[in-house]
């Protein structure tokens, strides 16, 4: 933009080059130069159709085309000039503002985000996803936006809201921040590290992502800057702005800019009061003419003309309180007018005359001393100084100099309140004299400066001292006197009037301004402050006249009259021009509204251009002839000349609000329809200096705003709210502008908007969804709701009932509901078809009809999105049910409203939901999943638990889960039956290598699968006849259930599927609890009894497995044996997990299978007992055969010890112990590596212990009257004295071991080997005694 103070070569230059392309091919027509650039050649569109083609020989020849091409130009030129008149008011508002000023407390808005700049965004994103950044990250932040890229970067409804050009950063930035907050809410505490700040983290690596490779300090500055220009303008900016929105040229701007003097403060002051006074007198003519606007009544005329003058008074009150600089301390008791007698207290006019004492000036004087010229007289060694003084101030003094070179260039600062201030100057030597007390002065000068004095250095001649010798002694001297802000002109004049001036003499005049409204014409004497007289302008017209005969003096005249008085003051100047300053000052101050035009312009003006050019002649008095006369040359001259007051500035001030607000929306910022602060600014000001009534404004934006949201833009519903409660009040009469009257048309228009803006509101709740996408703008449904409960009111009294609000309310979400549903329902169909029935993707089911397990499939994906677009709603859209602080009117009510949506909404998903279940096949149980998926939703909602929907679903898979859990009991019943049909006892190594591999439904959610029951089941009654169950793996998705290395395969098979049952029970979470009591404790009591038949059968084949076993020493534990005792440990702990009963807060064992279990383990641990005591009972009859007195015995004896006494005889008997030793060593090994339950190896190895030590006992009991024979006490030594040690490291107790029974054989022992020793003449080394040769023999 053009600066408004360039120089006058500058303009010419670009005048000229513009208006190269200027043509005016009629005479008197004006094409502006911004019509070049849109039409060729720029002409008129009559003078265009007679040159460019040749006369047509009729009328009738002309062409609609060329008529319409006419007719079209034609409103553009007008349009045109229309933008053109319109850009001068608004330049003269921007220029001098005295009513409005630009808000600071507005809030600052966003840059909005373009379609490239999102698709940049989501590129960054993919990148991190994708790896390819260098952003460290952990898996839960990359999950967190993972979702938050495909939930709400890639939805269409944040395209939508860029295209609607209210999307921006800071939107981006706040919906992942209240994305993640769940999330890290819900992460597991971390010593020493608070979710603060993970919080933290994780948003400034979204803002590191966000920016990309963006250098963050330039992103800063950019947003300084757009904060800046969004916060204050300078003028600059702001005629730059609307240069842009009225389509305003540069040079077009510079040539009203010049012509208009909006450089010169005084000039627009006295603009604003003539056009005041212009409205005063408008009103005047609308009372005496009676044309009033139309009003709802007809009392509200006389109240009109009041508040027009009301209004202009308080723009005279505004531009009264514009401080004048350095002005006195008069204020008017009564705001005057001059030229309005309508609204002044004549009575009061004495008292506001202005006196002496008000009218006070302050002058700043510089005094430059550079040199002194023509000192010859003094040696040139001798000090030479000037001093300084205004005479009434302070004395300053220069510093020392040589007279050979007297110069110094010292400046001396002075206030002063006299006009005509004397200032002296004085040149001093050094005394060189002893007794001199003074130094000598050479000379002195004295000027009398004014405002209009050469600021340049000049030379001036002074006054000698008879000290100086000199004859021609000069000082150079530069005096800038500068004019204060409330000094208007001065000069020196000639002067007379009646009562002021009475005689013809030439005087130095001051035009004074004390205020906005109050001028005083003073003379002044020299080195006086007070004017000697004064001239006080109110009521005074200035205009040019010519020269009084009898007037000796002054050579251009004019003089001022004050009206209805005749009181004439003639003035004259020596020069034309100064004139023309004195006239065109004063016209400024007296506000008058006839324009003086100088005799000598007004010939020049008549000799171009006749009577239009005197019309538009007055403009170049108040520029500079080259302005003024490029002004008139370029078509500019009559939109600088308009009286504003014969404007229609409620139809200007509509176009031009209507055009700022088209630059706004499509400016870079997200403003959603708010006007920038330097907007707002200038149409305040507009609306004050032209008097535009604010509903008249508010309406016209209403319309605008509405009109915009029509088109897709995205409009603040608190700034609707704003505009239609100002209009509200003003048409109920409750003067929110101070005005009481309302125009029909605005009532009418009123209305009309009223009920555009309830349908508008009305469609935006209904689309809530793509309204207020993800809750942003934010609070905008809140500001909505509130709004519509506003238009709903009758008036702004009567509030309206709550019911017929929500009535309405509730309507609109039931179509919201319908139509969410049907989006997403095509959105799921368009993604299927995309994924299964692509030819391309997918030739086999190309064409084919959807199967059951389609349509469930499809319906799942359906159920997940109602669960998406429910959890949005209440993440994003539930904020108008939370109460403000202090705000007791928020719509408690909203939550219950949209309950009602959800449950409407989940209605018409049930319809189809219900359509696939009923196709879908009474054997399958792929539909749970649905299930589990709605039912984890519903019933952790609080409002939604056990609703409508809910129940329905409830009530739909009861039937399905009952039917379920009879068909798995019976499936379970009849593979238990079989698997111990044919259970061979092998140990199962790992859960994981020998579970039936069982086929679940592949559905991509992180929910328990339902285990499947074979092809055929049976109906209820008849047999059941299934097939045989498999050995198994347990499934990939399961991890295992339970630790067991060493159960049978039937157990396993059993143990997992009552608890893949009951695990797929609890999961699903039933919400009834009397339902869900029942199914927990039925399948309890189903575990408990499939647990006791499971323990039945393992006890009779363990008793069936030892009776077929053998009774000798030879015989080994099977590892059959060992898997039984662990089915039963398996069982016992199944058992606490799968049969415990709810009792209170504590979990009771089911006591019937504990106690059956525990009986069944005794029972088998016995019969384990009894066999090796029947194994020992075998040897100990071996041995029987030594016994004394028996022929067998005697005849053993006999032959070993004959047979000894030539070969070495084996010791007889040794290898039977050795056997039962060895059998007893590897029983123990066998059940304690491969029972799992400590306890019960305990207690059998206690009672192994216990049972054949008494087996022992007894059998030496019965041969107590019998010596033993040395072989078998050889043989009961080493069986007792291994068997004792082989238990004790086994961990039986010592309390055990050394039982009664041990001691009592241990001494029977121990005396029969001390008969033996004496008797046989020892034992060969075999001794109740332990040595270390024994425990050799033993390792």
């Amino acid at each position: 933009m053009l600066d408004p103070s360039s120089s006058e070569e500058e303009s010419d230059g670009i005048v000229e080059e513009e208006s190269k392309e200027v043509m005016a091919p009629q005479a008197g027509s004006r094409i502006s130069p911004s019509r070049t650039s849109e039409s060729s050649g720029g002409l008129q569109p009559g003078s265009r159709g007679s040159s460019a083609r040749p006369s047509s020989p009729s009328p009738s020849a002309v062409s609609e085309h060329e008529k319409e091409e006419v007719e079209k130009l034609h409103r553009e030129e007008e349009e045109r000039k229309k933008k053109l008149q319109l850009y001068v008011f608004v330049m003269r508002c921007i220029a001098y503002p005295f009513n409005a000023k630009q808000p600071t407390d507005m809030a600052r808005r966003q840059q909005k985000i373009t379609k490239q700049q999102l698709q940049t965004v989501k590129d960054r994103f993919e990148s991190f996803l994708k790896g390819d950044t260098q952003i460290v990250a952990d898996e839960a932040f990359i999950n967190a936006v993972q979702s938050y890229y495909e939930v709400f970067l890639k939805s269409d409804r944040v395209a939508k809201m860029v295209q609607m050009g209210g999307f921006s950063a800071l939107d981006c930035r706040e919906v992942f921040k209240r994305h993640i907050e769940k999330r890290v809410r819900s992460l597991p505490e971390i010593d020493g590290l608070s979710k603060e700040t993970v919080l933290s983290s994780w948003m400034a690596k979204f803002d590191t992502i966000y920016r990309g490779d963006e250098d963050p300090r330039k992103a800063q500055q950019r947003m300084t800057a757009s904060a800046a220009s969004e916060l204050i303008l300078s003028k600059d900016q702001l005629y730059e702005m609307f240069q842009q929105i009225l389509g305003i040229k540069k040079f077009e701007h510079q040539l009203l800019y010049q012509a208009c003097q909006l450089d010169n403060l005084d000039e627009q002051a006295a603009q604003i009061r003539r056009e005041l006074d212009g409205r005063l007198q408008m009103a005047d003519q609308i009372a005496r003419a009676g044309k009033f606007p139309k009003f709802v009544s007809k009392e509200m005329e006389a109240m009109y003309i009041e508040e027009l003058k009301s209004s202009v008074n308080q723009l005279m009150a505004n531009l009264e309180s514009v401080p004048v600089s350095k002005g006195g301390e008069f204020k008017l008791q009564k705001l005057k007018k001059g030229h309005n007698t309508s609204i002044i207290d004549m009575g009061q006019e004495d008292e506001n005359q202005l006196s002496k004492s008000d009218v006070v000036l302050s002058f700043t004087l510089e005094v430059v001393i550079m040199e002194v010229q023509g000192l010859k007289s003094l040696a040139p060694n001798r000090i030479v100084y000037c001093t300084m003084e205004v005479e009434g101030g302070e004395k300053l003094q220069t510093d020392q100099a040589e007279a050979s070179k007297p110069t110094w260039g010292t400046q001396g600062d002075f206030t002063t309140t006299h006009p005509l201030p004397g200032v002296k100057v004085k040149l001093f030597t050094e005394s060189t004299g002893v007794l001199a007390l003074e130094d000598k002065e050479l000379g002195r000068v004295v000027l009398h400066p004014t405002p209009n004095s050469p600021k340049a250095a000049e030379l001036h001649k002074m006054t000698l001292t008879k000290a100086c010798p000199d004859h021609d002694l000069k000082i150079k001297l530069a005096v800038r006197m500068d004019k204060p802000q409330n000094m208007k002109h001065c000069g020196y004049l000639w002067a007379f009037g009646k009562n002021v001036w009475k005689r013809w003499k030439k005087r130095f005049f001051v035009l004074v301004q004390v205020s906005q409204y109050t001028f005083a014409m003073c003379s002044y004497r020299e080195k006086k402050a007070e004017p000697q007289e004064l001239l006080q302008l109110d009521g005074y017209t200035v205009d040019y006249t010519d020269p009084q005969p009898g007037l000796d003096g002054g050579r251009a005249f004019f003089n001022a009259v004050k009206g209805g008085e005749g009181d004439t003051v003639i003035f004259a100047s020596d020069d034309e021009q100064d004139r023309i300053l004195w006239v065109q000052a004063m016209y400024r101050a007296t506000g008058q509204s006839h324009k003086p035009v100088p005799p000598t312009q007004v010939q020049k003006l008549n000799s171009k251009g006749g009577a239009s050019a005197q019309m538009d002649a007055p403009i170049s008095q108040f520029c500079k002839y080259g302005h003024a006369d490029r002004a008139q040359k370029h078509g500019m001259d009559e939109f600088i000349s308009a009286n504003p007051c014969s404007f229609d500035h409620a139809q200007l001030f509509e176009m031009v609000q209507h055009l700022t607000l088209e630059h706004r929306i499509n400016d870079s910022f997200a403003s959603l329809g708010w006007f920038s602060p330097g907007q707002v600014f200038v149409l305040d000001e507009y609306c004050a200096r032209n008097g535009v009534r604010g509903c008249h404004r508010h309406l016209c934006y209403l319309g605008d705003l509405l009109g915009r949201s029509d088109t897709g833009a995205m409009i603040d519903p608190t700034l609707l709210h704003y505009s239609f409660a100002f209009c509200a009040s003003h048409v109920h009469g409750n003067r929110p502008d101070g005005l009481g009257t309302v125009a029909v048309e605005e009532k009418e228009r009123f209305e009309e908007i009223k009920e555009r803006l309830r349908v508008l509101l009305e469609n935006q709740i209904v689309n809530f969804r793509y309204c207020f996408p993800f809750g942003r703008p934010e609070g905008a449904l809140k500001a909505t709701l509130s709004l519509l409960e506003r238009v709903l009111m009758k008036d702004i009294v009567t509030p309206v009932p709550p019911e017929e609000v929500k009535g309405v309310i509730r309507k609109c979400l039931e179509q919201a509901a319908e139509i969410n549903y049907q989006r997403i329902k095509e959105y799921a169909t368009a993604e299927a078809e995309k994924t299964h029935k692509d030819p391309k993707q997918d030739p086999e089911n190309a064409g084919q009809v959807a199967t059951p397990a389609k349509k469930l499939e499809d319906t799942i994906r359906l159920a997940e999105l109602v669960i998406e677009v429910l959890q949005q709603n209440e993440d994003h859209h539930a904020e108008a049910a939370v109460q403000s602080t202090g705000d007791q009117s928020a719509f408690a009510w909203w939550t219950d409203l949209m309950v009602e949506h959800a449950e409407h909404f989940l209605s018409l998903y049930a319809v189809d939901m219900d359509a696939a279940l009923e196709i879908q096949s009474p054997e399958s149980w792929d539909s749970f999943p649905l299930f589990q998926l709605l039912n984890d939703f519903l019933r952790l909602d609080y409002h939604l638990c056990n609703g409508k929907f809910h129940k329905h679903l409830q009530d739909l898979y009861a039937p399905l889960v009952v039917r379920y859990v009879d068909l798995m009991e019976t499936s379970i019943a009849q593979s238990i039956h079989r698997g111990f049909e044919r259970e061979g006892w092998e140990p199962v190594k790992s859960l994981t290598s020998n579970l039936p591999n069982v086929n679940l439904p592949n559905v991509n959610l992180q929910i328990p699968k339902v285990p499947n029951l074979p092809a055929a089941l049976p109906v209820s009654g008849l047999s059941v006849n299934l097939p045989q169950m498999p050995s198994f793996s347990t499934p990939s998705w399961m991890a295992a259930i339970y630790d067991s290395d060493n159960g049978s395969g039937t157990s396993e098979d059993l143990f997992w599927k009552l608890d893949a049952l009951q695990t797929f029970i609890r999961d699903l979470h039933w919400p009834e609890e009397e339902f869900a009591k029942h199914l927990d404790n039925r399948i309890k009591t189903m575990s408990s009894d499939m647990i006791e038949n499971c323990v039945k059968r393992t006890r009779m084949a363990f008793e069936s497995k030892l009776t077929k076993s053998s009774r000798s020493t030879d015989f080994r534990i099977p590892l059959s044996i060992c898997t039984m005792f662990n089915v039963m440990v398996d069982a016992k702990d199944q058992s606490a997990k799968l049969c415990a009963m709810e009792m209170g807060s504590e979990k009771q064992k089911h006591s019937e299978i504990d106690e059956r279990i525990e009986s069944s383990v005794k029972e088998m641990i016995s019969l384990l007992v009894a066999k090796f005591v029947a194994i020992l009972e075998s040897v100990l009859a071996k041995i029987s055969r030594y016994d004394e007195g028996t022929l067998f015995s005697s005849f053993l004896s006999f032959t070993v010890k004959a047979a000894s006494k030539y070969v070495d005889v084996p010791k007889p008997g040794m290898d039977v112990a050795d056997g039962y030793v060895t059998f007893v060593r590897h029983s123990q090994d066998i059940l304690r590596d491969k029972v799992n339950e400590e306890v019960y190896i305990e207690r059998l190895f206690d009672q192994w212990y216990t049972g054949t030590m008494d087996l022992l006992g007894r059998w030496l009991t019965e041969r107590m009257d019998q010596q033993l024979h040395v072989y078998q006490l050889k043989i009961l030594i080493r069986i007792v004295k291994k068997k004792y040690r082989d238990f004790r490291l086994q961990g039986v107790l010592d309390s055990t071991l050394n039982s009664k029974m041990y001691e009592t054989v241990r001494t029977r022992l121990t005396v029969e080997e001390a008969s033996a020793s004496v008797r046989e003449g020892g034992m060969q080394g075999i001794s109740m005694k332990d040595s270390d040769e024994e425990d050799e023999e033993d390792d």
